[in-house]
């Protein structure tokens, strides 16, 4: 077997696949190296021995911390081998991080360590130049520093991959300060109405849906209140929740009592994509979250913070219906909390998400589709399934790896600032171009000249001949060409008068 570290405990004790392509293997090299699939390269001379234990030591040296893998391993081994590899090196940072871990997440001591005494410096258990940490609590039993970015009942992990780093340091919440600023205040609005639109719309445009206008209306009324200054709590989730959803027998008076699952359209328990944790630990978890949501660490950038909300919200799935719409909702409620944005302003982040949708599904899978690994479903026809968890699920999910959540989250919030808002904001100025222009030189209806330039720009810059049929009776042929051709002109940045335009 070639796998070493988290791979090979992994296989020895048939776990979920969490890891991904971040695998360790030996190979024939002479220093441990990142091979370019992101598995990582061993030397034959640093394979460990066979045990948990010292895959366990290997990886925390060569892999940091994948936190639900070890307190998966250290539920498997003897109490006594580890207490033993303790006292054998006491100030060894592994053996201590492995002890730490032990002892906080069983709520009692290792045997024989009752004299304990560690004489190193104090160690945070996650790098903070790996991974994105919390405050850091000491333990001074084990002279170590617990910074993970939630409590024992939920801390999520968020590494700090090249990629998630550099969208980090673009500080896209003040590219939108600077952004709402350059535009004006009277622009500003009007590039946020249709971004709130936007918005609604595609929130339910992920689900497959075309809202009603009063269902629209609603959910865009919500997201006007993201920067009202609430915590989150169950009384204010189920009223979104209510709020959002206009199914009357959906609509939830607390979290979930009972299991829910996703499912694709195939009978049975062959179909069920995923299923969130079961209601009682559910509710457990949505105690550390909303713990988290309303307490973002000092040092935790805030779209991250609010990444790491949105998609742990929607894999504990907390009620029956609605969890989706509510999770990107609460990207707009963290940032709205962060005071980092001007105030009522919006980043259409589902308008990306939506435009990018395969890699949304991979954002989601790269937790859901391994977790799924975690229950046994059964299907007795209709709706009778049963559901068999495996031993020490909950861990998996109260340490769920969010990183691909995070980065798409930043991307997807780049992306709506740079091209959807700057794309709108630039439309509205054509469109201003336009309707000066031709009101000038021509009468017709408002709503017409309106309509014609906002079809002509999205066909590209030209006039269908069916819209033409459809305009024939209100507007005269020439004043259609005008304004074809003033569009045109405009969408590559020329003057719109002819005689102007060659004097240049």
């Amino acid at each position: 077997m070639s796998e070493v570290g988290y791979a090979w405990i992994q296989s020895a004790l048939a776990a979920p696949d969490f890891l991904g392509a971040r695998r360790a293997r030996l190979a024939s090299i002479s220093r441990v190296e990142r091979a370019a699939d992101g598995s990582l390269l061993v030397p034959h001379k640093l394979k460990p021995e066979p045990t948990l234990l010292q895959h366990a030591l290997f990886a925390l040296k060569y892999e940091g911390v994948e936190l639900g893998l070890l307190l998966h391993t250290l539920q498997q081994v003897s109490p006594q081998d580890l207490s033993a590899l303790v006292l054998a090196a006491p100030n060894s940072m592994y053996g201590r991080k492995l002890g730490y871990l032990w002892e906080r997440w069983h709520g009692r001591k290792l045997p024989g360590l009752d004299a304990l005494q560690v004489a190193a410096a104090y160690v945070p258990l996650f790098d903070p130049d790996a991974y994105f940490v919390g405050s850091p609590q000491r333990d001074s039993r084990w002279r170590m520093e617990y910074n993970g970015l939630g409590e024992w009942d939920f801390c999520p992990v968020v590494r700090k991959t090249p990629a998630i780093a550099e969208l980090v340091q673009q500080n896209i919440l003040q590219q939108a300060q600077v952004f709402a600023q350059s535009v004006g205040q009277a622009m500003l609005e009007r590039a946020l109405a249709w971004a709130y639109l936007s918005e609604t719309e595609g929130s339910f445009a992920i689900e497959g849906e075309a809202p009603s206008h009063s269902k629209a209306t609603l959910f865009a009324a919500l997201l006007r209140r993201a920067h009202d200054q609430r915590p989150i709590t169950q009384e204010m989730l189920v009223e979104l929740q209510n709020a959002a959803i206009s199914n009357p027998f959906d609509k939830a008076v607390q979290f979930r009592t009972e299991q829910n699952r996703l499912q694709r359209d195939v009978r049975g328990a062959a179909g069920v994509t995923y299923v969130p944790p079961a209601p009682d630990l559910a509710a457990q978890l949505m105690q550390g979250l909303m713990r988290f949501g309303n307490q973002r660490p000092a040092t935790l950038d805030a779209l991250v913070h609010a990444a790491v909300v949105s998609f742990a919200f929607v894999f504990i799935h907390p009620f029956m219906d609605g969890n989706g719409r509510l999770s990107r909702f609460l990207i707009h409620h963290c940032l709205g909390q962060s005071g980092l944005l001007p105030q009522q302003f919006l980043l259409p982040i589902s308008v990306s998400m939506k435009r990018h949708e395969s890699a949304y599904l991979q954002a989601l899978t790269a937790f859901s589709k391994p977790a799924r690994a975690l229950c046994e479903v059964q299907w007795a026809g209709d709706e009778h399934y049963s559901y068999e968890w495996a031993s020490g699920a909950a861990i998996w999910f109260r340490t769920m790896d969010l990183t691909e959540a995070v980065a798409f989250t930043l991307e997807m919030a780049q992306a709506s600032l740079s091209t959807h808002l700057r794309e709108e904001v630039e439309f509205l100025a054509l469109f201003d171009r336009v309707q000066r222009y031709i009101d000038a030189r021509y009468d017709l209806r408002n709503s017409d000249l309106s309509t014609l330039i906002v079809t002509i720009h999205q066909n590209g810059g030209t006039l269908s001949n069916n819209r033409r049929k459809r305009f024939a009776e209100r507007v005269q042929a020439h004043v259609l060409d005008a304004i074809e051709q003033a569009v045109q002109r405009a969408m590559k940045g020329r003057a719109l008068d002819t005689e102007t335009d060659d004097e240049v």
